[in-house]
């Protein structure tokens, strides 16, 4: 059943299917025009080839038919002679058998002749045929007269053959060796035709065209016998018998179609692909030198127009024959190199050398019909596609690759992290990575494409995030069992978190450094894309080198878990906190010795924020505090924390931040009726937190459970008063939790 046709209006309804499909139109227009301008180009190639192929078949049809009207004729005047009268005496049967003894006595004359003179004949020609072939490239001097001399041979040898068909198998055999010698030139010479067809352009640079031209002299000799063959063949297989065994002669001549024409082509052809093939092994591990040295094409194009063509009959349209082979072998070759996967670049240069083909044969004059197929099948564009693809594909394989290797010593820890030439702690992975993202950020700007680039920088981001989301977690992972079970994991956590830390920054102010190098080579569109993939990646090793300096912030307060449980307890009255400034200095010392010196400034402004929690959170829910033995212990661990962070911060920045401290303890040394001018300046920087200063007032052991409410009271009523509210920004308060009675408990026990 006939497939249903579709209508223009339902063509274009598939295509727009919706109002925002509109603005599409012009992009479908140009798809349609340059679909339908490739089916002309394919049709007028097509109709041409046809119209080629019916004219030389009318052309061999007339031939053939003036030559079957010829033997007609003849026949015909042979049939009226022998009909006429004239003719017709009684002793005809005796005269035509005497005739035909004298014939047959001639024939076998000849025949004995021609035997007995063949050897020295095929002596002549071999040595002819020798010193023709010593030089593949010419003058060929004895071309024409080498096939001259065989045709008449191979007819005799035929000929003989054909009459001796209904001889004895022995005399048959002793003719086939008789001729074997015979038989053994002809096909030499006709190798040597073919080796002739595949240097035809090596021949005409040697400067011998005119061994080309004896070429196909020959070439439409044999291409003639081959068709009165067929001819001869045609009449005997439409003819009557009688009419067959009145022209035995002809079937003598049982001659083997030889094909030169399509055989001489078809090596032409072969030769093509074979220097292709050549060129392409000889430089199969570096596409950039094949692609250039295929300069040769052009160059052997504008000497087959100038003197090959010149060569050649014109119904042979050699011409268009040698662009259409140069093409095909061409796409041949490069549909090769693009399979065996080369490197991205050759994949870009040959992008570029495609564009630059094209060019070149429009300034040659070639007609687009006759580069058929189109290269890659006109998808030349995917190799950009494909560039891309290794790209990320390399990208992703080496740092997979470099993963492993990295995490495997980071997680058994045999020896220690390496030092930069700066002294500070490093890995060598990272250093290797980003030389790596440079290389594959290089190729993507050779591509001269901006999307290829905004692409390339895209799939760095992606690696960069999941290789940072990577170490996050196994530093998580690590860390968990350093805490839990530290028997069974091995030391150096801490030099490798820090240097992890370090290579954070060295990749950031690598991606800052490459932004500022790529973005200005682009265009807007891609500038932004760019800018936000590798801001993105930035924001993202700073925020994993501050994760890893909490981490090691982390490690430090989990040391001084047993110290810090005892604060406000009866040990801490004999000097406990001295215990947690050492530890601290210790730890600090190490770290300042081999991290960064920006993220140890990170590192100290959020040990000193865990410290101040950490003090605060202990004394709201620590148990009663002898006073005022208390707020002396307090005071010194106090000057003690200034001496420590004092070391390492100035004096004006660290006093804000040991402020709340000195505020705390002012609430505690006040009296009952002065404890709301001490919590007055402390609520105004921190806000009401009445919770903290509730259990602060119920740890002070000279408080009664009434003095406390009478405190609170008036507290509570002047924050109503004021209508005080916690500030803008919320102040280190914020991150102190009061536990419930039953914690406080649980925590003690």
């Amino acid at each position: 059943m006939a497939a249903p046709t579709i209508s223009a209006a339902q063509a274009v309804g598939e295509y727009l299917q919706s109002p925002d499909d509109l603005a599409k139109v012009a992009a479908f227009r140009k798809k349609l025009e340059k679909e339908k301008a490739s089916i002309d180009a394919r049709l007028r190639s097509g109709v041409k080839e046809q119209l080629d192929a019916t004219r030389d078949g009318l052309r061999k049809l007339f031939g053939t038919r003036n030559n079957v009207q010829t033997i007609k004729d003849e026949m015909e005047t042979v049939d009226r002679m022998c009909s006429d009268p004239s003719y017709v005496v009684s002793t005809f049967d005796q005269i035509s058998r005497v005739s035909m003894v004298h014939r047959n006595f001639e024939q076998t004359e000849e025949m004995v002749n021609n035997l007995l003179e063949m050897n020295s004949k095929l002596d002549m020609l071999e040595q002819m045929l020798e010193e023709d072939r010593n030089d593949i490239l010419g003058p060929a001097p004895y071309l024409l007269r080498i096939h001259f001399q065989l045709n008449r041979l191979e007819a005799f040898r035929n000929q003989t053959m054909h009459q001796a068909k209904k001889s004895s198998a022995d005399t048959r055999n002793t003719l086939t060796r008789w001729f074997e010698r015979l038989t053994n030139l002809i096909e030499a010479f006709d190798q040597y035709v073919l080796e002739l067809a595949r240097n035809i352009l090596p021949i005409v640079r040697a400067g011998n065209p005119d061994v080309i031209v004896r070429l196909m002299k020959v070439v439409e000799m044999e291409a003639r016998e081959d068709e009165k063959a067929i001819a001869i063949k045609l009449v005997k297989k439409a003819g009557k018998m009688d009419a067959a065994s009145k022209f035995r002669s002809m079937q003598a001549n049982a001659r083997v179609i030889k094909h030169y024409r399509s055989k001489v082509m078809k090596c032409i052809t072969d030769s093509i692909q074979a220097k292709f093939d050549e060129l392409y092994s000889a430089n199969e591990r570096d596409p950039a030198s094949f692609l250039d040295s295929l300069v040769f094409i052009y160059k052997d194009l504008i000497r087959i127009e100038s003197d090959v063509v010149p060569c050649f009959p014109p119904s042979y349209d050699i011409w268009q024959t040698y662009v259409r082979e140069y093409h095909k072998a061409l796409n041949k070759t490069i549909t090769r190199l693009v399979k065996s996967e080369p490197e991205a670049s050759a994949l870009l240069t040959l992008h570029a050398w495609i564009k630059e083909y094209k060019k070149s044969m429009r300034e040659l004059g070639i007609p687009p019909e006759w580069l058929e197929p189109p290269l890659l099948e006109g998808k030349e564009q995917s190799l950009i596609e494909d560039y891309l693809q290794l790209i990320i594909k390399k990208l992703d394989e080496w740092s997979e690759n470099l993963m492993k290797t990295e995490v495997a010593a980071f997680t058994a820890r045999e020896e220690p992290p390496e030092v930069s030439s700066d002294g500070l702690y490093t890995t060598s992975g990272t250093v290797i990575f980003l030389d790596m993202v440079n290389q594959q950020v290089d190729l993507a700007l050779d591509s001269g494409q901006g999307l290829v680039l905004a692409r390339a920088i895209e799939e760095v981001n992606r690696v960069m995030r999941s290789i940072q989301d990577r170490w996050v977690k196994l530093v998580d992972t690590e860390f968990k069992k350093h805490t839990e079970k530290p028997e069974e994991v091995p030391g150096g956590l801490v030099e490798y978190c820090i240097a992890l830390a370090n290579d954070q920054i060295k990749s950031a102010d690598f991606t800052e450094a490459l932004s500022a190098r790529i973005e200005p080579l682009v265009s807007e569109k891609y500038r932004v894309t760019i800018h936000d993939k590798l801001n993105d990646a930035l924001d993202g090793y700073l925020d994993v080198a501050k994760k890893y300096t909490q981490t090691l912030i982390n490690i430090i307060f989990h040391d001084l878990k047993p110290a810090i449980k005892q604060l406000f307890g009866p040990t801490w009255y004999e000097g406990t906190h001295a215990q947690i400034i050492e530890t601290m200095r210790d730890y600090l010392s190490d770290y300042q010795a081999y991290l960064n010196e920006s993220l140890f400034e990170v590192l100290l402004e959020d040990l000193l924020d865990t410290y101040l929690v950490t003090y605060l959170t202990a004394l709201a829910n620590g148990p009663k505090l002898n006073m005022p033995a208390a707020t002396e212990r307090m005071r010194q661990d106090i000057d003690e924390a200034y001496k420590f962070f004092g070391t390492y911060k100035k004096m004006k920045e660290l006093e804000p931040q040991m402020e709340v401290l000195d505020q705390v303890l002012s609430m505690l040394e006040a009296s009952k009726s002065l404890v709301f001018l001490s919590y007055w300046q402390f609520a105004k920087v921190h806000g009401p937190c009445i919770q903290f200063v509730e259990a602060l007032m119920k740890a002070r052991n000279d408080l009664d459970r009434s003095g406390v409410s009478e405190v609170m009271d008036s507290i509570k009523r002047k924050v109503k008063e004021e209508n005080l509210t916690d500030p803008p920004e919320p102040t280190i308060m914020k991150k102190i939790v009061i536990q419930g009675a039953l914690s406080r408990f649980l925590v003690r026990t």
